[in-house]
């Protein structure tokens, strides 16, 4: 697809939500176990692809098809985020939508070089 250099911050927005809000498997997360009000820490180990979640928390107790809204992402770099503005920072890797050559159609793609200037590269899927 094509490839776009030294892309402003201000023309990509994230396609991830800021931290991506989707769950997947391999994700630190805090669940309110058997549905309780209370959140414990664990991972996600399965995604059933329904809406649930399987998880196996940091205390060693297991539970299978959690519904996601009992599931909360913890937030990884969570001091890191706050000083650069919050959940505003793009990292290389990162699924994007960019304003290709700035001339306000936005098309999807992924950051595959972050300049550290606030300019990116952009490799679009097309």
């Amino acid at each position: 697809g094509e490839r776009e250099t030294r892309v402003s911050k201000r023309l990509i927005r994230s396609k991830d939500g800021g931290g991506s809000s989707k769950l997947e498997e391999g994700d630190k997360v805090e669940a309110r176990y058997r549905g309780r009000e209370k959140y414990y820490p664990g991972k996600i180990t399965r995604d059933r692809g329904d809406g649930t979640y399987d998880i196996s928390y940091d205390d060693g107790e297991r539970e299978t098809r959690v519904e996601e809204r009992l599931i909360r992402k913890k937030d990884r770099d969570r001091s890191r985020s706050r000083s650069r503005g919050g959940d505003d920072r793009l990292s290389e890797g990162d699924k994007v939508e960019a304003d290709y050559r700035g001339r306000g159609k936005f098309y999807k793609g992924k950051i595959s070089r972050d300049r550290g200037d606030d300019t990116y590269d952009i490799a679009y899927d097309d």
